[in-house]
């Protein structure tokens, strides 16, 4: 786990501060983003048109249509993200999505295909683009690439690049720079992974979620509670063990009797958190902070955009005497995942 301390310098005071961007996974979440200083929220439909589709999840049009109200009463935004890639003779599914958002007067659409930024462009000119990170796009000329073909306003980057590659990306584009904040971490270089299609035939960037829920299954046994994807044995917790929902790449697998109890043999659950970066990203022009977290609670989403909301404000009001205040840092921990916080790639010592 890497250390959170980190010492910066005091970003210009002159640089507007970020924009706040904020997961909704329903309509309670939205509400709490808004309510505890979210600038934007970000949700997605209740189909394989956005990267998070569980069950219990997203927003049906009577749903978005009361938070986009509630959202813009208050002066906020409203992104939808449209983030998988639609397959060959799917390809409606997505066009209506993207008519349903026009339609509806959301503020941007967040996508990865380019053949739906295209449709887009064509039949919704004035609606403004962001590309996902599931693009993958890590490289300026990718970035400027989007933009001068579909004109995207917004990137928003895969976690994994250092803190010194994200400035010299920013300096040599047009296009205003996301990045994550906070929240899980995933192995993959995000837009790349098949790693449970593997097992359950369906890839998150076409089906919308990497462990569907139909093949998840928990069982009570004599050596402990049992997590199984497709058949296949994810994880056994013990008594009083928090147990975390299945996917490949964080479970605890023999491996060559290395561990004989199991071990996060690709990942170990952790979660970003950048709160210690925040006067290099308002100092280097980032122009949004993005929270992970559409699966998690409407309480998660309140005490991560509080957290986040008074960081912000006060770098952006004290850039010389900025440091994450404790409060801040234990709200976090106890809400990330494995109870585990690192700067992931953004800090890399070695070098």
């Amino acid at each position: 786990m890497t250390a959170l301390a980190v010492s910066a310098p005091a970003p210009a005071t002159s640089a507007p501060p970020p924009e706040l961007v904020c997961p909704a996974g329903s309509l309670p979440a939205l509400k709490a983003a808004v309510d505890h200083g979210a600038d934007c929220v970000y949700l997605g439909f209740r189909d394989a048109t956005n990267a998070r589709n569980f069950a219990g999840l997203n927003f049906d049009d009577a749903a978005i249509a009361t938070g986009i109200r509630y959202a813009h009463a208050r002066g906020r935004k409203v992104l939808v993200a449209l983030n998988t890639y639609p397959q060959a003779g799917g390809v409606a599914l997505w066009r209506r999505a993207v008519d349903r958002a026009a339609d509806m007067g959301v503020d941007a659409v967040i996508m990865a295909d380019p053949g739906l930024m295209q449709y887009t462009v064509t039949h919704h000119p004035s609606l403004r683009l962001h590309l996902s990170v599931q693009g993958s796009a890590t490289h300026a000329d990718a970035i400027n690439f989007y933009h001068a073909q579909f004109g995207v306003a917004r990137a928003v980057l895969p976690r994994v690049l250092s803190l010194t590659q994200v400035e010299q990306l920013v300096g040599k584009t047009p296009v205003e720079i996301e990045v994550f904040g906070f929240g899980s971490l995933c192995v993959m270089v995000e837009g790349r992974c098949a790693l449970s299609s593997y097992v359950t035939g369906e890839a998150p960037n076409t089906h919308g979620v990497c462990s569907p829920p139909k093949a998840v299954r928990w069982t009570e046994t004599p050596k402990g509670l049992e997590s199984r994807l497709s058949g296949v044995l994810i994880d056994r917790y013990g008594p009083g063990e928090n147990a975390g929902y299945p996917t490949l790449c964080k479970g605890r697998f023999d491996v060559g009797g290395v561990h004989d109890d199991g071990y996060y043999a690709i990942e170990e659950p952790t979660s970003l958190n950048t709160l210690a970066l925040l006067p290099q990203l308002m100092a280097m022009g980032v122009r949004a902070i993005k929270i992970e977290g559409r699966q998690r609670s409407p309480a998660y989403v309140a005490q991560v955009t509080q957290a986040w909301r008074e960081a912000i404000d006060h770098c952006r009001a004290n850039p010389h005497r900025y440091t994450p205040k404790s409060d801040w840092m234990a709200t976090l921990g106890a809400v990330a995942e494995g109870q585990q916080q690192t700067l992931g790639a953004y800090h890399r010592p070695w070098k």
